[in-house]
């Protein structure tokens, strides 16, 4: 699983929304992707980072909404993903942003 790989690191990150609807059978990827952001150690990364999480009940697809702090979005479709892909594409980008997030964890 998505654990084994790494913490996740949230010091570029203002605002993570998970949107999804519990009664499809497509949102594992989903809800993996928000206990992982959602975990203590993760959020002791950036106590000022909001993760919302939308249940709703219309049928509609799995989505998260991240808003970094320079105002960049990245949507994914749940979906269409694996929980890894998504923590993947979360952390490329938090590093590209703050290069250092990454060399400090290893430390």
């Amino acid at each position: 699983m998505a654990a084994s790989r790494g913490a996740v690191v949230l010091k570029t990150v203002k605002k993570i929304i998970v949107q999804f609807c519990p009664f499809e059978s497509n949102v594992r990827s989903t809800r993996e992707f928000l206990i992982m952001v959602g975990s203590e150690k993760a959020r002791a990364t950036n106590m000022n980072c909001e993760v919302i999480t939308e249940v709703k009940h219309d049928r509609s697809q799995p989505m998260i909404d991240i808003t970094f702090l320079d105002g960049e979005r990245l949507v994914m479709k749940g979906s269409r993903i694996t929980t890894q892909e998504m923590l993947s594409a979360l952390q490329t980008r938090c590093s590209a942003k703050h290069p250092q997030a990454k060399a400090g964890d290893k430390k």
